[in-house]
């Protein structure tokens, strides 16, 4: 059974930084694709970074790219989104998914391209 599992969500001035987790089970990190989303109540949810495992590559959404940073080890499994510079519009709840078997590199944005999700952290800046 797949799962995903955030955390380290909380509540941090502007300018400050978080490290997010998302713990997967029941399968392999390094064998799907796997992605940050952050969802805002009222908006469509928005890709933050992900990595195509396939390719190895890394990819980061306009908004956070030279400020976030997305990493896993392999040994235990696990995700990590390195958030610096944190800015007050960074504020949502951060999700962790995992890609579909058909899931390609090109499309790493698109919320359809994944088919498990976590259930989400908080992520609050304030000014």
């Amino acid at each position: 059974q797949v799962q995903l599992a955030e955390s380290g969500g909380g509540s941090v001035q502007a300018g400050g930084s978080l490290r997010l987790s998302c713990a997967a089970s029941g399968y392999t990190v390094r064998s799907y694709n796997i992605a940050w989303f952050r969802q805002v109540p009222g908006k469509e949810r928005e890709a933050v970074a992900g990595i195509c495992n396939r390719g190895d590559r890394t990819y980061y959404g306009d908004s956070v790219k030279g400020r976030f940073t997305v990493s896993q080890d392999n040994a235990k499994n696990t995700v990590y989104l390195q958030m610096n510079s944190l800015k007050p519009e960074d504020t949502a709840i951060y999700y962790c998914a995992r890609g579909s078997i058909w899931a390609t590199c090109g499309n790493w944005y698109l919320p359809a391209e994944y088919n498990y999700w976590g259930q989400g952290t908080q992520v609050t800046v304030s000014s």
